[in-house]
């Protein structure tokens, strides 16, 4: 993407929205999205109120 810091801000939507129609469609996931996630234990969630 273009260098856009000292366009003014309507400039630098249009331009960035450009950038995006021009880029190429992202492929398919091959994972679930929350995959890389840290995954936490039922229990180290803290004692529950009742």
């Amino acid at each position: 993407m273009a260098n856009t810091k000292k366009l003014e801000k309507t400039e630098r939507k249009a331009a960035k929205r450009t950038s995006r129609k021009k880029a190429a469609p992202k492929g398919k996931r091959t994972g679930a999205r929350g995959a890389a996630k840290q995954k936490v234990k039922k229990l180290s969630r803290g004692q529950s109120k009742r």
